[in-house]
């Protein structure tokens, strides 16, 4: 308990107290500027009711799942996996040189990371443009492909670890007989590799989709435009807050979220249990 108690105030201050604090704000017309600055009243469940008949949030909400369909189980996992099973047979230090090239990704920080693909993607003199001799705003004609291309290229980097790592705990004795059967690299993936590597792969989807799905680096990149095409959930919550200075209704939007994470994860670890 000593060793756990420090720890424990880290949560309760950081977590615990302001998560509760949100479910509070979500029943109350609590706002920045006004009366309900000054007077914040008790509202009940009015708030959850207005984002409920929002189209604007069912907006923010579908866009968020395409956002983490494409950036977090495409972009992460399966290049992940891809990466990972690819240089699982490479000599050592070919295998140590991706991986730190694809760990340095992951290090570097998020605004710095923006600046680089900002560049990268520029319609005047970006990267991309100049390689393939062409003009296109990237940001503004395909602003989800490019967040979602922006957050794969960042956070690949753990999947790659993670999927690494599962693979090398193989038995090569398994590899070993199944080649000499004559099973392809295929067989061997579907039949050994992937049911032997199952829990990664859930563990995996859990925390890289619940990363994606409360992000909101993607807010640096393109402020949730151009015309809200990549106003997620958590850019969504910001505008609500910062923007409008409705606190009660980002705190219901905050909530709602939450309650989607905490089903997610359920379902996930369930899933995982039965396997």
């Amino acid at each position: 308990m000593l060793f756990l108690f420090p720890s424990a105030i880290f949560i309760t201050i950081f977590l615990i107290i302001p998560a509760v604090w949100t479910l509070y704000l979500g029943l109350t017309n609590y706002s920045l500027t006004g009366l309900a600055a000054a007077n914040p009243k008790f509202v009940g469940l009015q708030n959850y009711a207005k984002v409920l008949k929002d189209p604007e949030f069912y907006n923010s909400f579908k866009l968020t799942i395409i956002f983490v369909i494409g950036s977090a189980i495409i972009g992460q996992a399966l290049l992940g996996f891809i990466i990972a099973w690819t240089f699982s047979d490479k000599p050592g230090k070919l295998r140590s040189f991706v991986e730190v090239i694809i760990i340095l990704a992951w290090m570097v920080p998020s605004s710095v990371v923006t600046f680089l693909w900002s560049a990268f993607l520029n319609g005047q003199n970006g990267t991309l443009n100049k390689i393939i001799g062409g003009q296109t705003e990237w940001l503004i004609t395909h602003p989800m492909l490019s967040i979602i291309v922006f957050n794969s290229w960042r956070g690949a980097a753990f999947s790659v670890l993670l999927f690494g790592a599962a693979i090398a705990a193989v038995p090569k004795s398994h590899l070993e007989v199944a080649r000499i059967a004559g099973a392809s690299k295929y067989r061997q993936l579907r039949d050994i590799i992937v049911p032997a590597s199952r829990g990664h792969i859930l563990t995996n989807l859990l925390l890289i989709s619940l990363w994606s799905f409360n992000l909101f680096t993607p807010y640096l990149l393109t402020g949730g435009g151009p015309g809200g095409k990549t106003e997620i959930l958590p850019i969504f919550v910001y505008e609500k807050a910062l923007r409008y200075f409705n606190f009660g209704i980002a705190s219901a939007i905050a909530t709602i979220m939450l309650l989607i994470n905490f089903v997610f994860a359920l379902i996930v670890i369930r899933r995982g249990k039965q396997k």
